[in-house]
């Protein structure tokens, strides 16, 4: 389900996901196919790990990222989860067929 809320989405993003919502800053962004595809990629991390142990590894990877690079945004897009979003967000068939658990491919991945 997706719900607009410019005071839920954090400054600099414009989107986020907590299972089973999307929230975007602003309406016109319901029409932004690949954001709406990066956000579905996030539900199914999600459902994978039964989404609160998604959200207990997304916070110590970014805990480890950020001491790794000094840097809330380079830690951000380095994140095992986002890694896959991002690499993957274009590819509107992505999720047709994507294997569970892909994105710990992206763990040990190059620096994005």
């Amino acid at each position: 389900m997706i719900l607009i809320s410019k005071f839920l989405v954090p400054k600099g993003y414009t989107g986020l996901t907590i299972y089973p919502f999307v929230f975007l800053k602003y309406r016109r962004l319901k029409t932004d196919v690949i954001l709406i595809n990066h956000e579905r990629i996030h539900l199914r991390q999600q459902l994978e790990l039964l989404v609160v142990p998604f959200y207990l590894m997304y916070l110590v990877e970014f805990l480890i990222r950020l001491i790794q690079y000094r840097d809330w945004k380079t830690a951000y897009r380095n994140i095992s989860f986002e890694r896959e979003c991002y690499l993957n967000e274009t590819n509107l068939g992505y999720l047709k067929n994507r294997k569970p658990w892909t994105f710990l491919k992206y763990i040990s991945a190059n620096e994005f």
